[in-house]
Formats: structure tokens, sequence, C-alpha cells
């Protein structure tokens, strides 16, 4: 006993203020939103949902989606091919649309 302090008490009472810490940052930890490492279940939109990006075609089938939006990169076009309610469709921005049309008319 040093000074008429209880040793014991005085180390158990920091023991305790550090464990309530170390809850505070785990608690922080597992209810924070944004940061979580389980990727969200993928949802299908509808064709106005994706921004800025419009549709250019209306393949019938992925692969084919996909063998339309590589020609649209092929020549520069930045496209992208999302699986819609309606079926899959290649999307490009709107600046760029009518030269993509274009290219895949060819």
């Amino acid at each position: 006993m040093l000074g008429g302090i209880d040793n014991a008490l005085f180390i158990s009472s920091f023991a305790g203020f550090a464990v309530m810490g170390l809850f505070i940052v785990l608690l922080k930890w597992a209810f924070s939103r944004g940061s979580s490492l389980v990727e969200k279940p993928r949802t299908i939109g509808d064709e106005s949902e994706y921004g800025l990006l419009k549709v250019v075609a209306s393949p019938t089938n992925f692969v084919e989606g996909e063998m339309l939006r590589l020609r649209l990169v092929e020549h520069g076009i930045k496209a992208t091919l999302a699986q819609t309610k309606s079926g899959p469709r290649v999307l490009a921005f709107p600046e760029e649309i009518s030269l993509a049309q274009v290219i895949l008319k060819n």
C-alpha cells in the first residue's frame, strides 16, 4: 500500500478503463457503415437507373453484348454492359452515343 491507496483497486480500475476502451473500438468497428468486407448482393435495375449512361444497344444475350462492348472499346468509346430488368444492355455516355451507334452499324 503506497500512500494509503490500495494498489490492487487502483490497478484494477485502470484495467476496467482499458477493457471499456477496447469494447468501444470493437463496437465502433462492428457497427460502422460503408466499410464492410462482405459484398452486397447485386440488384438488377431498370435502363433509366444508370445515371448518365444511356442505352446504345440491346443485345439478345450477354455474350453478344460483351462482343459489342469490346468493339466500342477498341474504337476508344467507354462502354459498359449491364444486366437490366429488360435484358442485357450496352451503355455509354450521351456525348458518345451517336458515334457508338455508327460503329455498331458497320
